[in-house]
Order: C-alpha cells, then structure tokens, then sequence
C-alpha cells in the first residue's frame, strides 16, 4: 500500500551513529560476506524515533521515516553512478511497505532440509544438475527449494512459510551477491541467519502465559522521489532490498539494507 504527499508525519528520527552491530563486526561472518560477495555492500543502521507505533500506523510511519531530515542526511545507499556509499539525500515523495511476518522464535524452522533429504546428516547440500534462473546459478536442491517453483522440493515450504523474515534472511544468504561462491555444505548459512535475525528482532515473555514472543514488526519497503525509484535503489532486483525492523518498546529502527552488484558497484 502506498503512502503519498497527503499523509501527514507524525513521528521524528534520531540517527544513533554509535549502536554496534555485531554480526558486521564478527570476523567469521565477514569473511562469509566476501565469499558471497555481499561485504561492502549490505549494512545495517539504527534509528530512534519518539512517539509509540502501532502495526496500522505503518504507512504513516514510514512515509516519516524517509521524510525525516536525519534519515535523509544519514541514511546509507549504494548508487548505481558511484562505487562509494552515499545517503538517501533526495526528497521522497511515495513509499511502499510490506509487512512481513515475523514469528519464529528458533531455527527448528529450518529442520525439514534434513527430513526431505535436501540436506545430508553431515550438513553437506544435496546435489543437481545445474540450471539457470534470471542472475542465478542453480546447482544443488537447496536452491531448487528457494527457487524453482515447479520443483518437487519447493512444496517443502509453505507460501506463508516463504514470507517469514527468518526465511527470507536465509534466502537473501544464500543467494548472495553477483560473484556469490556457494557453500557445500548448509551450516553457514544458518549459523549467519541466527546472527541476524537474533540481533535485528525483540522478543518479549508474556506476563501471563510466560510464553516467549516475537514483539518486532518487519516491513520490506521502497521509496521514490520525483523521477522515480529511489530506494533501495533506482534499479530492481531480488538481492537488492531494505526492511525496516521496528522495536515498539525501545522505539528503535533497524534497517537491514544490502544493495546487489559487482565490485563495488550496483548493477
């Protein structure tokens, strides 16, 4: 659903410059970031904003966020025209914003790889013949299951599965950059996927129940100005994508952003 020139923002933006990302700081997965040729080309940034949100408001809050002066003046974006990170800088006029589903509380999730033979006991990915889709390269069953719909292995998720941002993280890892190096075997991936998502969502125990719940709302969301796309990038593509990871308690936004290419430019 778009929101336009009309809606009036109610919330304001503080860029905290000093908020550490772990999972960009570990060694490890830098060194898997470079053999997916993803380093240099995906970050994360925090913000603070100051009023409550609620789900409904996220047109609203969102069309703020992008209007907001510190978001304009520090919000990180690779450009197609220059190889150096540069910020949004542009008025933007228009945005879109998916809510995506966010409920899984553990990698169990990820459990029936193993059960459909998809990957081995030993951790190592099953084998195909190769194939191609659009940029990809498709040489193993994994890759039959996040991308081949006609696939006998892409039923072992569900649509609704496919949407939760667990999945899509894993997905957007596996795919990589344009220079991606594929790993063998699946534990990489899923050990980089639990990094992410266990930094970038909160999570809350019910008072009454005790039950452990996801309380971070994730929207996937793209912005144009007046001459069009603006953001994530001028130009689409799968691996090119921003979500917004809203924390309603510590009113914080995470923004997972990562920009698809080669070298150091978006192609």
């Amino acid at each position: 659903m778009a929101a336009g020139r009309g809606a009036k923002p109610a919330f304001t933006f503080r860029h905290l410059s000093n908020k550490k990302i772990n999972f960009l700081g570990d060694g490890h997965i830098r060194d898997l970031f470079v053999k997916w040729s993803m380093q240099g080309r995906i970050t994360v940034q925090v913000f603070s904003f100051d009023q409550s949100f609620q789900a409904y408001e996220k047109d609203n809050f969102v069309l703020a966020f992008f209007q907001d002066p510190n978001v304009m003046a520090n919000l990180k974006i690779l450009s197609p025209l220059s190889p150096e990170w540069t910020t949004l800088g542009t008025e933007v006029k228009k945005v879109e914003a998916e809510e995506v589903p966010c409920s899984q509380l553990s990698m169990l999730f990820f459990d029936c790889f193993y059960t459909e033979g998809i990957v081995r006991e030993t951790g190592h990915i099953a084998k195909c013949l190769d194939e191609f889709y659009e940029d990809f390269i498709i040489s193993d069953q994994l890759r039959q299951v996040l991308l081949l719909e006609e696939s006998d292995k892409y039923q072992i998720f569900s649509n609704t599965e496919r949407e939760e941002f667990v999945f899509r993280i894993f997905k957007h890892l596996c795919m990589g950059g344009v220079l991606c190096q594929f790993e063998d075997t699946v534990d990489p991936y899923l050990e980089t996927t639990k990094a992410i998502y266990k930094e970038l969502v909160s999570v809350q125990k019910d008072p009454e129940t005790k039950d452990i719940r996801v309380i971070s709302t994730v929207f996937k969301v793209t912005a144009s100005d007046d001459y069009g796309p603006c953001y994530p990038s001028t130009k689409k593509h799968e691996q090119t994508f921003a979500y917004l990871i809203v924390d309603p308690l510590k009113r914080h936004v995470h923004v997972l952003y990562h920009c698809f290419g080669g070298g150091l430019f978006c192609n």
